[in-house]
């Protein structure tokens, strides 16, 4: 499952690749109690097991794909 978080004031988003049996609504629940205080930080591991700590105040949108997203790469791929 892929995520992608946009931070406030920078272009950039940060993308992680969560592993299969990664839990979405867990995960969505994680969002809402971060994002739910100025004091808290969204952590999210990633299949590597890197963690990825944002700052609540700095988080511009969170989006999470699906747990069935096929992978497209090269050319035509729609």
């Amino acid at each position: 499952m892929e995520v992608r978080i946009g931070v406030t004031y920078t272009p950039k988003e940060i993308e992680l690749d969560l592993g299969d049996d990664a839990d979405r609504d867990g995960l969505m629940k994680d969002v809402d109690a971060a994002l739910g205080k100025e004091t808290n930080v969204l952590w999210v591991t990633d299949r590597r097991g890197r963690k990825v700590g944002v700052p609540s105040t700095k988080i511009a949108y969170v989006e999470i794909g699906s747990p069935h997203d096929d992978r497209r790469v090269g050319f035509g791929a729609h």
